[in-house]
């Protein structure tokens, strides 16, 4: 009964995930252990997908945890746009409605949401991309843009297809453990 319990727990309540790539760096880097919040964007009956509560929206900024569309592998990617939103990505640079995301701190800081974003472009800025956005669509990507298989790839996904939001990174090889908030 107790691993019944546990196993409800993580398929609803919070779990946690090994990033496997450096796709999220300098967020995220191979090897981190992340804290996911399960109930950020609703409550979900054990072991299904039945919602037991309304959900929260997803927001520009957000990491997120969702299964790829192209081949149903589990992956970590930042929210950059939402329905109705209007994408442009160009060498690595968003542009979201019409308006940069560049920082003037540098050409490889974006401010996502209300997120500051460290990109990281040493592999160059990935496949341009450009499209608008259906309601309840978002756009995920990772913040190495030369090195992420992300939405420019296989699109835009569904937010209940999101399994939770990424709270934390709790270990870090060459750090132990520790709480980095996201």
């Amino acid at each position: 009964m107790l691993v019944v319990g546990i196993l409800a727990a993580r398929s609803t309540l919070a779990d946690h995930y090994y990033v496997p790539s450096g796709s999220m760096e300098y967020t995220l880097i191979a090897g981190d252990r992340v804290f996911v919040d399960k109930r950020a964007f609703g409550l979900r009956f054990p072991f299904t997908r039945f919602e037991l509560t309304a959900r929260d929206s997803v927001q520009r900024g957000d990491i997120v945890i969702f299964n790829s569309p192209r081949d149903g592998v589990r992956l970590i990617k930042r929210i950059v746009a939402i329905g109705g939103d209007e994408v442009v990505i160009q060498n690595g640079h968003l542009a979201i409605n019409g308006v940069s995301l560049t920082s003037p701190l540098g050409n490889d800081v974006e401010f996502i949401g209300n997120k500051r974003v460290q990109l990281n472009l040493a592999d160059g800025g990935g496949p341009s991309y450009s499209q608008s956005l259906a309601d309840g669509m978002v756009l995920a990507i990772g913040d190495h843009r030369g090195n992420s298989v992300d939405g420019r790839i296989f699109g835009p996904v569904s937010e209940h297809e999101i399994y939770g939001r990424a709270v934390a990174v709790y270990y870090r090889r060459g750090q132990g453990f520790n709480w980095l908030e996201l």
